[in-house]
């Protein structure tokens, strides 16, 4: 299963980890490292058409669609 939400096409990203924490060997920079970040996902089951489906979605996503399922 890759990370990626099927509604909005969210996925996994990569950044920096910075260390604001100078050491010796630091003296003028900050230690950075690669990190990722990775969406929120939640599966739920969503009415397509008459067919009833699982997906994979992020919380921006899950929230849009309980909000309009409640109004």
């Amino acid at each position: 299963m890759a990370k990626v939400c099927e509604l909005c096409g969210k996925s996994t990203i990569a950044g920096r980890r910075i260390q604001h924490h100078h050491s010796i060997g630091w003296r003028y920079k900050a230690p950075k490292s690669k990190r990722v970040f990775k969406p929120n996902l939640k599966k739920i089951k969503v009415d397509i058409e008459g067919d009833v489906k699982s997906i994979y979605t992020c919380m921006k996503c899950y929230k849009k669609l309980r909000a309009e399922s409640e109004e």
